[in-house]
């Protein structure tokens, strides 16, 4: 493996506090990083694998119900460090929501206002947590990466109510 995506990066990172099974992987994940960069279960166990081949992560411990551990292993560490001070290149921004909304006239009136209403709740929602993540960070990196998952919410909400009804 010559270059990480970031989804192998991801995983790496999350693997630096100790060993860790593809579920405890995508859980971390959520809770990590999930309002900025979301990790599937999928992406996981497809990683994984090949990270393990390539010598940057080992196996460690079979876990409860034959769940097996991932432990980073010295190669990982220097591919991680090696990823970190590479260009990080545009961003990519995967919306389903936003993807919706551009094709919201094929629905009924009904229907469109059912979608920004149910997004404008989860929206919210989502501020308020990452309005308490940004609080309880102490790191200033990931306070940072807290305060714009606010900011990038409180962008969504304001999207929908700009939306007429």
């Amino acid at each position: 493996m010559t270059e990480l995506n970031s989804t192998s990066a991801a995983l790496l990172g999350l693997l630096h506090d100790g060993p860790k099974t593809g579920g405890q992987l995508v859980a971390a994940a959520t809770e990590r990083f999930g309002g900025f960069f979301s990790v599937t279960r999928s992406q996981v166990y497809r990683e994984l694998p090949a990270l393990t081949e390539s010598g940057l992560l080992r196996l460690g411990k079979q876990g409860p119900r034959s769940s097996q551990q991932y432990a980073i292993t010295a190669a990982g560490k220097r591919a991680f460090k090696s990823w970190l001070n590479t260009e990080p290149g545009p961003d990519n921004v995967r919306s389903p929501l936003i993807l919706r909304l551009v094709h919201a006239g094929s629905l009924t009136p009904k229907q469109r206002a059912a979608l920004v209403e149910s997004a404008r709740v989860q929206y919210t929602a989502r501020v308020d947590e990452a309005k308490n993540a940004a609080k309880a960070s102490a790191d200033p990196y990931e306070k940072a990466a807290a305060d714009f998952t606010v900011a990038h919410n409180r962008a969504i909400v304001k999207l929908l109510d700009s939306i007429p009804e």
